[in-house]
């Protein structure tokens, strides 16, 4: 990048980041800390990225937020650690943190202990429970959600057990010839 200035270096610098992905300012700032750009000419070139809407905290907090929590099942928490990582202020963290509701948390952590339970074969409801709490616990969840939905889980998943063992006895009642079992009479 000959004859390219110092300002130009930056400004190539940060385009080809938010290219990737979005990111925080923090974090602009660290990549161009990290290629030894001046401090100075670094904080007019993303005041410049911010001021066309480029570069934006609070947008990036409440994208991450939003997706986070979507896709990888993350409470706030979780979220709150993501968001200080990536160098967003308290202010911003907290407004995109408001956006989660409790009732958001508990449908998250509702989603992924029941695709867990739709394609694990552990049948010992301790183990189950201790995995599931688990589980929910590295993804931010507190104790008490964790233990409120798989025991949700659980029972449900013992009532349709239930359930369709009552429906095979009610099969094998009418294989066997039980008399009017199977004229309902």
């Amino acid at each position: 990048m000959a004859g390219e200035s110092s300002e130009e270096r930056a400004r190539s610098i940060c385009l080809a980041q938010l290219a990737m992905a979005p990111r925080s300012r923090a974090q602009l700032e660290s990549a161009l800390a990290r290629r030894e750009i001046d401090p100075g000419i670094g904080a007019s070139v993303l005041d410049r990225l911010a001021a066309v809407g480029l570069v934006d905290d609070a947008a990036f907090a409440a994208e991450l937020v939003r997706t986070r929590a979507r896709d990888r099942g993350l409470a706030r928490p979780a979220l709150r650690r993501e968001l200080r990582a990536t160098g967003v202020g308290a202010e911003d963290a907290a407004t995109a943190l408001a956006a989660v509701a409790d009732d958001d948390e508990l449908e998250i952590a509702r989603r992924l202990v029941a695709r867990r339970l739709s394609s694990t074969t552990v049948t010992d409801p301790v183990v189950l429970t201790r995995r599931l709490v688990g589980m929910l616990a590295r993804k931010g969840h507190s104790a008490s959600t964790s233990y409120r939905v798989v025991r949700e889980a659980l029972l449900e998943r013992a009532l349709d057990g239930a359930a369709l063992e009552h429906a095979a006895l009610g099969e094998a009642a009418l294989d066997d010839g039980v008399p009017g079992a199977a004229h309902g009479g």
